[in-house]
């Protein structure tokens, strides 16, 4: 099996570019190779005209075959801009010094395509929206969430913008997983040297108080400085409100759980903070 690499999904949407930005930064941090990955949805730009209608056979057969060459020409430009982007992201890596890049090039569904490879990557990156999903600010791309939940890999969701990161912000709540959120953090390079905020929203309680010192103890030694905040209100807005007021760059999350109830739980917080970050959103199980 090939070293785990850090695995960037690209096409022709506007966060092609700060995908690659976010991966470069990523794999220079965790010191592993980096991957772009390129997939041509089947799903995509089907064709729209029916031919069936009150024409004549040898008309039908005609316009059939016009189709079918005319889908073959579609399917081998989306093959050539897909060579095109992946080869684009590549230049861009190696010329900010990623000594080992690699890009591939899949045909069929996202989830599918990447759940094939997800086994070679530590960590995935991808756009909030790709080339097909609405512009509109708080839209998140239809995709991203079937990956997101289909896939066990961390997750880095990219906003149009891509700012390296100085500070981030830890969502935690005391439980399971956001205390194995704080494990891997501690144990892992990424963040590594960055400032950190941890934040619980809930009332302010000795065992609320117990957990955030659990987790500032384990974050302190990799950490430039451990901030620490007990905030009572509503969960999305307090934490873009405290993100927005110290300026932090990334937002780290527990993604969605197994169990129904935990997806009701963490999934729709997860979902909702993915729709209104500006910032990357680092996903972790």
């Amino acid at each position: 099996m090939k070293a785990p690499h850090v695995m960037a999904c690209i096409d022709g949407s506007n966060y092609a570019e700060t995908v690659s930005e976010a991966a470069v930064w990523a794999s220079q941090r965790m010191d592993v190779p980096l991957s772009f990955v390129h997939v041509l949805d089947r799903n995509q730009a089907p064709s729209q005209f029916d031919p069936r209608g009150n024409i004549g056979l040898g008309s039908r057969e005609h316009l059939l075959e016009e189709l079918a060459s005319l889908d073959e020409q579609r399917g081998k430009l989306a093959q050539e801009h897909g060579r095109l982007m992946l080869s684009t992201a590549r230049e861009r890596a190696e010329a900010a010094g990623i000594a080992e890049v690699e890009t591939r090039q899949r045909n069929g569904e996202l989830v599918e395509a990447l759940a094939e490879i997800e086994e070679e990557s530590r960590l995935v990156v991808l756009g909030k929206r790709g080339e097909s999903a609405d512009s509109a600010p708080e839209h998140m791309g239809s995709n991203l969430e079937r990956v997101i939940r289909g896939l066990h890999r961390p997750i880095l969701v990219v906003p149009e913008t891509f700012t390296t990161p100085s500070r981030y912000l830890i969502a935690f709540d005391g439980g399971p997983t956001t205390r194995k959120m704080v494990e891997l953090l501690a144990e892992r390079p990424l963040l590594r040297g960055l400032e950190c905020h941890l934040v619980l929203v809930g009332a302010d309680t000795d065992e609320h108080r117990e957990q955030l010192a659990w987790a500032e103890k384990q974050l302190a030694p990799t950490s430039s400085a451990v901030h620490t905040q007990i905030i009572a209100g509503e969960v999305e807005k307090v934490l873009c409100d405290y993100q927005r007021e110290h300026a932090i760059e990334l937002l780290v999350m527990g993604a969605y759980g197994h169990s129904r109830i935990r997806q009701f739980l963490v999934g729709s917080t997860t979902t909702a903070m993915i729709r209104r970050a500006q910032s990357p959103l680092l996903l972790l199980r």
